[in-house]
């Protein structure tokens, strides 16, 4: 991944930018790209994505995985499961689809779940992430057709 980081002057210049002022001043700079109608017609659609009980049980099969990892000191909350449904449905839409797919599933659980596990220390310990930990999670749940 490559990421470009301000220079020391230019992270001088945001801060300098920022201190001093108000939420609602902060908020008067952000340039506006959708209404409050926008956002309220494209939650609307993604509510309106089907999603078939065999992939809802598929979303509660993985979190579920994650509870039961030995690799795992603590695995996903349902908020997870919740996560992953809903982004599930916002990928379908975006695809153009009105309905999900298991590959929406693969594809957005494992950035729904990184940052909702903890390994435990003797995983940190071997060297092991919570990206690799997904990734074998993933590779051993069965994918409904």
């Amino acid at each position: 991944i490559e990421v470009n980081y301000p220079t020391l002057d230019e992270e001088i210049n945001i801060l300098n930018r920022q201190q001093g002022k108000t939420q609602t001043q902060m908020l008067e700079d952000v340039r506006k790209l959708l209404t409050p109608g926008d956002i309220q017609h494209y939650r609307t659609l993604i509510q309106s994505i089907i999603i078939e009980p065999k992939l809802v049980e598929f979303i509660a099969r993985i979190v579920n995985e994650t509870r039961n990892n030995p690799a795992l000191y603590l695995g996903a909350s349902p908020r997870a499961s919740l996560a992953i449904l809903r982004s599930a449905k916002a990928n379908a839409a975006i695809k153009g689809r009105d309905f999900v797919t298991p590959e929406d599933i693969v594809e957005m659980a494992p950035h729904v779940l990184r940052h909702r596990i903890i390994l435990t220390p003797e995983k940190e310990m071997e060297g092991g992430t919570a990206s690799q930990v997904i990734n074998l999670l993933m590779q051993q749940t069965e994918v409904p057709r």
